[in-house]
């Protein structure tokens, strides 16, 4: 879909595999490249992404950093901080880490990034939620920012329920929008 000439797309498969100038990591404040997606970046990118977040040394939830892509086929990552399930205000920081993501593709002139279900594993935040806050985030964000930056957001899933559940919260806020 288009928004304000920027594209929103949803795909399913490995995030490590896309062709995107940068891919999202659901990270841990800490940032340790453990398992989920970050164990994939890590085992994908190699050693120099974790020495650069070392580097950083950790980051608040809903903040992001951001790395080289290492032997990714993405230049950079994005280390995104989401919430746990139970931490409290749960729904503003997964909105705000997205948000900060889109803000450092921005700042970097970043033309495409992918983003995981952040939150949605091992953190315990349910998957209809995830959609419909970072959905929500990411087409307020591309209708309101200036520039062309960054100028295509995929939403990549990592198995045809969750991009199903994502597919079908990206429609009802399409036909949401419609009506306004």
């Amino acid at each position: 879909m288009k928004i304000s000439g920027k594209i929103l797309e949803l795909t399913t498969g490995d995030i490590t595999e896309l062709d995107v100038d940068a891919v999202v990591n659901a990270a841990n404040s800490r940032l340790i490249l453990g398992g989920g997606v970050a164990g994939a970046i890590r085992s994908r990118g190699g050693p120099a992404i974790q020495r650069e977040c070392d580097g950083i040394g950790g980051t608040p939830v809903g903040t992001a950093v951001i790395t080289t892509g290492g032997n990714l086929k993405a230049r950079h990552v994005i280390h995104a901080v989401g919430p746990r399930m139970g931490e409290g205000d749960e729904d503003r920081k997964l909105s705000s880490a997205v948000r900060s993501s889109l803000e450092l593709a921005r700042e970097r002139r970043i033309g495409s990034v992918a983003f995981p279900a952040i939150s949605a594993g091992i953190f315990g935040f349910p998957r209809e939620r995830c959609a419909r806050i970072m959905i929500s985030t990411i087409i307020e964000y591309l209708a309101s920012s200036r520039g062309s930056f960054p100028g295509r957001v995929l939403i990549c899933l990592y198995d045809r329920e969750t991009h199903d559940i994502f597919a079908e919260e990206l429609e009802r806020q399409l036909k949401k929008l419609e009506a306004d």
